[in-house]
């Protein structure tokens, strides 16, 4: 390999967080040959499953300089309701679950781009109440999911010897969608647009509301996506569930390469950074670090990810 092919392969967006991925599997096997085994990597596969799914929609609103800090508590609330419905009919369940998410985020949208309140704000008290809406609907209790529809992508094939689940598939179904209209429409286009500079998007004939409404309707759509994820794996609808899934879900984003101010980044950066947060999750734990301390090695990632991403942008300009 020539050094302009090196230099070339450094400068890829991917390359960051595909090195440092590696480097955390490198370390954790030598610190626990455990780590290495098909069985572990298939859990870690299966642990990132709904974070990784969730991040996809936390990738699309912080492309447009925005952040959804709902997104886990809409998960959860999806759950929820996918759970007590099913009692009386899993299709109307999935029907009330996916209108619920949807609500959720068109009025989080609504809020943004009518109302123009910031996201975070917006996002924030959105958090609150739908985490106390979803404690208020369960009564404070969990609930069981039969065998049937909502527990699908659970099922488990074996792909030489490796066991993986529809779930898998199905976030690899999410992760495919959102790369294709990211960079083959002009829906895609207008997002980056709207996140580089929404003044000039807007000069440009972008109808910069819509597309941001769009994207805030899209996220509840895959929040709904990820509750169905969730039951397949544990059918158990726990309100409580999915505590530190903004948390995760903004750091899969930063890691993976898109940038906080919005306008830069990728889905399969993001895809990366899920799965560097599965690892170092499972990693920790196997070596015997309270889940307190993971939180703490989660959340200076994220304040290193983002220092990276101002360097970097105080460089461009």
């Amino acid at each position: 390999m020539s050094a302009l092919t090196f230099q070339r392969l450094l400068r890829e967006p991917l390359a960051g967080p595909l090195a440092a991925l590696v480097v955390a599997c490198v370390v954790f096997f030598i610190l626990t040959p455990q780590f290495a085994t098909g069985y572990n990597i298939s859990l870690i596969l299966q642990q990132s499953m709904v974070i990784g799914i969730l991040a996809v929609a936390q990738s699309l609103i912080i492309l447009t300089a925005g952040i959804d800090l709902s997104i886990g508590a809409t998960c959860v609330l999806g759950t929820v309701v996918l759970a007590k419905v099913a009692g009386t009919d899993p299709v109307l369940a999935m029907v009330a679950a996916l209108g619920v998410c949807l609500l959720i985020g068109a009025i989080n949208g609504a809020l943004v781009t009518v109302i123009k309140l910031p996201p975070f704000i917006v996002t924030l008290g959105m958090f609150t109440i739908v985490a106390a809406a979803t404690q208020l609907y369960a009564g404070s209790q969990t609930y069981r999911v039969a065998d049937g529809p909502l527990t699908f992508l659970g099922k488990g094939f074996d792909v030489a010897g490796f066991p993986l689940t529809l779930g898998l598939l199905a976030l690899l179904v999410v992760y495919a969608v959102a790369w294709y209209v990211l960079n083959r429409t002009a829906t895609g286009r207008h997002v980056y647009a709207v996140g580089g500079n929404p003044v000039s998007a807007s000069l440009a004939g972008i109808k910069t509301s819509k597309t941001v409404f769009g994207i805030y309707l899209a996220s509840g759509l895959i929040a709904a996506i990820a509750a169905w994820a969730a039951l397949g794996r544990i059918p158990t609808a726990d309100p409580n569930a999915f505590q530190t899934a903004n948390l995760d879900t903004i750091t899969a984003v930063v890691i993976g390469g898109t940038s906080l101010f919005g306008g830069r980044g990728s889905v399969l950066g993001t895809l990366v950074g899920a799965l560097i947060v599965g690892v170092l999750r499972n990693g920790l734990t196997l070596v015997g670090i309270d889940n307190l301390y993971q939180n703490i090695a989660t959340g200076v990632l994220v304040i290193a990810a983002v220092a990276l991403d101002q360097l970097s942008r105080r460089r461009l300009q």
